[in-house]
């Protein structure tokens, strides 16, 4: 115990020095690196790396803040927390940051010279970055830190590429792509978004002869790239016209009407056009049906010659143009105004089409059983977001496309022989074909095409774990850690991370990486709304540091359960402040009592061993939610015992033996304290680092209280008669105080007695603390009478 407790905690608890002095202190001292060569128990966190070209906005701050908990609490486990940092500066977004920041082009530099423009270009940004979640109070190893662009994350992810590769799990080919006009690239299935927009079912004529067939359809553009119209093979209003052939309107062509199941005939007409490609089910059917290719778009969204008057133009234009020539001729014969799911891409919004183009793929739709099976052997928190994964394994239809049409990223390790056309692989990694020289190839020529494409960011970062633990680099200590213990991340990007994560990892290791998911859930606006600078409710974490403090913002975080979306609610932040405000003032009233005491045995007044009881209680329930990753119980439980067993009612019940001189009952009553207070600030410290950490400090010790050690309930503390004793005279407590406030007075106020009508049993409980109760509630004699239900009344010492 310091031996000059009073004089070191002011009056006034201030909130951003203490914090700033402790974010210092763990940083300068290390006090959160892993220890490599320890023997200890490892608890590793594969942490998400958050993206340099943004800012710290309260989504972090709240799933970041959760994912610390877990830290905070299994280092006090005693375990050797390997919790490693990172930052995602791969990929269109740091490209658009740099270029903007350098005022540059990246394509007019070579791909190498951009990628070290990145590296020291984000490194400003990242150390910004850094202080902004060090202001949160997290407890990573930032020594541990990698950047996704930097050398060995690209030989990291280029290695993947070639191992896959000589697994016979990667292949290229020219197919129908998923592809985003506006970026210009391929995309991943797991890249688009559904977005519900406005547009319009268009009833087209089509010439069978002199008859007409109509055809119900949303994107009149695509009418020169029509291949084939589809009906279902029961729908008995068009089984005579299966077999015949119709003439597109405009553009000419004739087509053949052809019967297949996937046709609906409730939709529109019950008649639809196949075009290569508007959607899944027009590759299906050219595919199934060995239909000829023809494409009217191009890569940058425009109508193709194919198109005829109408190339050059832009999809949007394109489609009004023709359907004002479609209405001008007489086949558009009817429009009606929809609103319809559409699929866009997520970074962009921009609606997307297929066109055939030639790319690489991941292999991965043969093993849906494999990954549904690893995504049964995780332990999810919380456990239904197992479903997530499962639907979008039950429904993926696309391998994995791994291939961008991106100047900037992790480099393909690939050229191609210009003499036998073959693939020619990188002997020397980290490698970028554009400037590197290929190897020779098996054929013996030395004349090789470099790749120009680049991988998916995804492709990178599903490898984290590897990236993280030195893989193949150090496979001596990455065997010895993975899996790792835990995947921390947010709900939407179940699909993205953690989906390509599992595939690298059962690919490459054949095991599932972590044994458990923590999957948080967003942080909302005040009305349940998701922030974003378009809709203008966008609250910035930094601002309510600066307003209230880490402890509050992460008293906010751990308001809701695991998984689940919060709105934010500033009211949360003021309880917090307030929260910490009453630790400080108790721990201030606490301390000056524990002044040069140190914890010895000693004999055990009743109330004292009720508090103790039911604190084994509390660490017994906290200790069981941490490990089922309910922070949030364990915060709720905590501020109910602090608020009400210990500071409403056992501080007001012990202040009489307190300020006694000497006396075994005054012992008593520091042991129950310091044992308590000394466990209530550790079952506090995973969420409110700051607060605890100043109060260990100054009345505990020296050492830190983020490597001491978690409370364990003892069971020579449990001791039901005394709580009964405890829990009785509470009521009583109670009671009395009720009766002072219904008669105007004052909790101190002095009593001539207080009249306790109880039965007998229940009297003779009372009567083993009677000498509390006469403390607390300042009355100068007890009374009793025999009453069926506890009744409790008051005598004011004027009689009154």
């Amino acid at each position: 115990m310091t031996q000059d407790a009073r004089s070191e905690l002011p009056g006034q608890y201030d909130p951003h020095a203490v914090e700033r002095k402790w974010q210092d202190s763990w940083e300068r001292e290390k006090l959160y690196a892993f220890e490599e060569g320890s023997s200890r128990e490892v608890f590793s966190i594969d942490t998400p790396p958050p993206t340099v070209s943004g800012k710290m906005h309260m989504g972090h701050a709240f799933s970041y803040s959760q994912q610390d908990f877990i830290a905070r609490y299994q280092r006090m486990l005693g375990k050797n927390v390997f919790y490693p940092w990172g930052f995602d500066d791969n990929g269109l977004a740091t490209e658009r940051f740099v270029e903007k920041k350098c005022k540059v082009r990246a394509t007019q530099m070579s791909r190498k010279e951009f990628q070290q423009l990145c590296l020291t270009s984000t490194k400003e940004a990242e150390e910004e970055l850094k202080r902004s979640w060090q202001s949160l109070g997290i407890s990573p190893d930032f020594e541990r830190t990698y950047r996704t662009v930097d050398d060995w994350c690209i030989a990291t992810s280029q290695r993947s590429f070639l191992e896959l590769y000589a697994q016979g799990r990667e292949y290229r080919k020219e197919a129908p792509t998923i592809w985003c006009p506006e970026c210009r690239t391929a995309i991943a299935q797991v890249e688009l978004e559904d977005r519900e927009l406005e547009s319009s079912f268009n009833d087209i004529a089509f010439a069978i002869g002199k008859e007409k067939a109509v055809i119900a359809t949303t994107r009149p553009e695509l009418l020169p790239a029509c291949v084939a119209v589809f009906v279902h093979p029961d729908d008995q209003r068009y089984r005579t016209l299966v077999g015949k052939t119709v003439q597109v309107p405009l553009f000419g062509q004739k087509v053949p009407i052809l019967a297949d199941v996937r046709a609906d005939p409730q939709k529109g007409t019950g008649m639809v056009m196949c075009c290569t490609f508007g959607d899944q089910t027009d590759m299906e059917w050219w595919k199934a049906h060995s239909l000829p290719l023809r494409i009217c778009l191009t890569l940058d969204g425009k109508m193709n010659t194919l198109a005829g008057k109408y190339a050059g133009l832009p999809l949007k234009e394109a489609r009004k143009a023709i359907i004002e020539d479609l209405r001008a001729s007489g086949a558009l014969l009817a429009q009606r105004s929809i609103s319809h799911m559409v699929n866009v891409h997520e970074r962009c919004s921009t609606e997307i089409e297929f066109l055939v183009t030639k790319q690489w793929f991941i292999r991965v739709l043969d093993l849906k059983d494999e990954l549904l099976k690893a995504g049964r052997e995780l332990v999810w928190r919380p456990e239904h977001m197992r479903h997530r994964y499962e639907n979008w394994i039950t429904g993926l239809q696309w391998d994995w496309c791994i291939s961008r049409q991106r100047y900037f990223g992790v480099p393909f390790p690939v050229w191609y022989c210009r003499k036998c056309q073959g693939v020619i692989l990188a002997k020397e990694l980290p490698v970028d074909p554009l400037t590197d020289k290929a190897p020779a190839c098996a054929c013996g020529s030395t004349d090789a095409e470099p790749e120009r494409d680049v991988l998916d960011t995804w492709a990178t970062s599903s490898l984290t774990p590897q990236i993280a633990l030195q893989w193949r680099e150090d496979d001596a200590f990455f065997n010895k850690m993975y899996p790792m213990s835990l995947r921390p991340q947010a709900h939407d990007i179940i699909t993205f991370w953690l989906f390509n994560t599992m595939v690298k990892g059962l690919l490459h290791s054949g095991k599932v990486p972590w044994s458990h998911a923590m999957i948080s859930g967003w942080a909302l606006d005040q009305h349940g709304k998701k922030m974003s600078k378009s809709r203008g409710n966008v609250i910035e974490p930094l601002e309510m540091l600066r307003k209230f403090s880490a402890d509050s913002l992460r008293y906010w975080a751990a308001s809701s359960k695991l998984g689940e979306d919060l709105p934010f609610q500033e009211k949360e932040l003021v309880a917090g402040k307030k929260f910490v405000t009453k630790l400080w003032n108790a721990s201030r009233f606490v301390l000056q009592h524990l002044q040069g005491y140190s914890l010895r045995e000693t004999k055990l007044t009743t109330v004292d061993r009720w508090l103790l009881h039911r604190l084994q209680g509390l660490i017994e329930q906290n200790t069981k939610s941490f490990e089922l990753f309910e922070y949030s119980r364990v915060r709720a439980d905590t501020e109910q015992f602090f608020w009400h067993v210990y500071c409403d009612n056992y501080l007001e019940l012990v202040k009489g033996r307190l300020y006694a001189d000497t006396s075994p009952e005054r012992d008593s009553a520091l042991f129950a304290l310091s044992t308590t207070h000394l466990a209530l600030l550790k079952m506090l410290a995973p969420l409110l680092p700051h607060i605890t950490e100043e109060v260990h400090h100054l009345g505990f010790g020296k050492g830190s209280i983020h490597v001491s050690s978690w409370p364990k309930a003892e069971g020579g503390l449990l001791d039901e008669e005394a709580n009964r004793a405890g829990e009785l005279l509470i009521a009583v407590v109670g009671g009395a105080r009720k009766a002072k406030n219904e008669k105007a007075l004052s909790l101190g106020a002095e009593l001539d007695s207080v009249t306790v009508g109880c039965s007998p049993e229940e009297r003779a409980v009372l009567q083993s603390v009677e000498k509390d109760l006469l403390d607390v509630t300042r009355a100068k004699r007890v009374t009793y009478q025999d009453a069926k239900e506890l009744i409790v009344a008051i005598t004011p010492a004027d009689g009154k």
